[in-house]
């Protein structure tokens, strides 16, 4: 049964603000209008509540928290691995399940993305616009045994009809916490986006099978319903649908900005990211990070970026980024 103060839904609204995303040092509580808050690496839950939720990724530096605010009042509540808030047309609901309890990797990401698929179904928010996934051991495993493609297979295998519309924005990263724990959320609203593809880049869906038996299934980002924010996919530095620059960070960087660049000019969206470009870079070996750092400063230096230690689907790759481009 929902533990829930109250499960209705607002109405849906003709033009629903975009959650406004943000980074904040120190302890944050979720306030009335907090849809989710997110912690980061090992560290003590802020409080008891549904909209919190520990992403098992080590930043480097200080601890930052992930705030999303709506416009609306939000209601919250569990159910079993799943846990949800709503409020003004926005839906958060997340999934953590240990692999063990559904024979691995494969089984407990159909079980995570079935939880989601049958309660999008249920309410008036039904249009993922964007999903992220964390597993442990991304890259273990050889060729069609790789864990990453045993997890899209079995994401696949759970998503249902809601995903039928078309795939949301995603992201895919390997954890270095326990290897048995999955975590899984998304964002939803009651009105459909557009989803944005990188001609640069060949659409996941469409990977060759060299890629695995089932390919990724997601856009490359994701333009919110009011057409004001950029939902971006984690982005690396892929061209077509090959890996570039292997073992080279400082040209995947450059590489992986060209992409994001090439993103915002298929959505529309201003060149640049600015202050309201909040983003994540997830960097697969910490010798790295400074590497980011700097190259962040100096071609990205306006936009607030939190550096994880992750690590990416395809173990050549190196780094990726992904986030948010605000019109205004």
């Amino acid at each position: 049964m929902l533990e829930a103060s109250d499960m209705r839904a607002s109405a849906p609204s003709t033009a629903p603000a975009a959650p406004r995303v943000r980074y904040r040092t120190g302890p944050v509580e979720p306030g009335p209008t907090t849809l989710a808050a997110f912690g980061f690496g090992d560290g003590p839950d802020a409080v008891d509540d549904p909209r919190w939720f520990r992403v098992a990724l080590e930043p480097f530096g200080d601890a930052v928290v992930e705030t999303w605010e709506v416009d609306a009042e939000v209601t919250h509540g569990r159910d079993g691995d799943l846990r949800w808030s709503r409020g003004g047309g926005w839906l958060f609901a997340a999934v953590e399940c240990r692999e063990s309890a559904y024979g691995g990797i494969e089984g407990a990401a159909r079980h995570a993305y079935e939880l989601l698929s049958r309660f999008v179904a249920r309410g008036p928010e039904r249009h993922v616009q964007r999903i992220w996934n964390y597993l442990g051991a991304i890259n273990a495993g050889d060729d069609d045994d790789e864990r990453y493609k045993h997890f899209c297979t079995g994401r696949i295998g759970g998503m249902g009809d809601v995903f039928a519309q078309g795939f949301p924005a995603a992201t895919a990263i390997g954890h270095h916490a326990d290897r048995d724990v999955l975590q899984v959320y998304l964002l939803a609203t009651d009105r459909p986006g557009t989803r944005v593809e990188n001609p640069r880049q060949v659409s996941a869906w469409q990977y060759p099978r060299q890629y695995g038996r089932t390919p990724p299934s997601f856009a490359r980002a994701t333009l919110l319903p009011a057409d004001d924010v950029l939902a971006i996919s984690g982005t690396a530095a892929v061209v077509g649908h090959a890996s570039a620059h292997a073992g080279d960070i400082d040209a995947q960087l450059a590489e992986t900005l060209r992409n994001l660049e090439a993103l915002l000019v298929a959505g529309g969206l201003p060149p640049g990211f600015n202050a309201d470009a909040p983003l994540k870079a997830y960097v697969r070996h910490p010798a790295h990070a400074e590497a980011v750092r700097a190259f962040a400063a100096k071609h990205l230096p306006r936009a607030p970026m939190l550096l994880l230690h992750g690590d990416i689907c395809r173990e050549e790759l190196l780094v990726e980024i992904d986030g948010w481009r605000y019109r205004s």
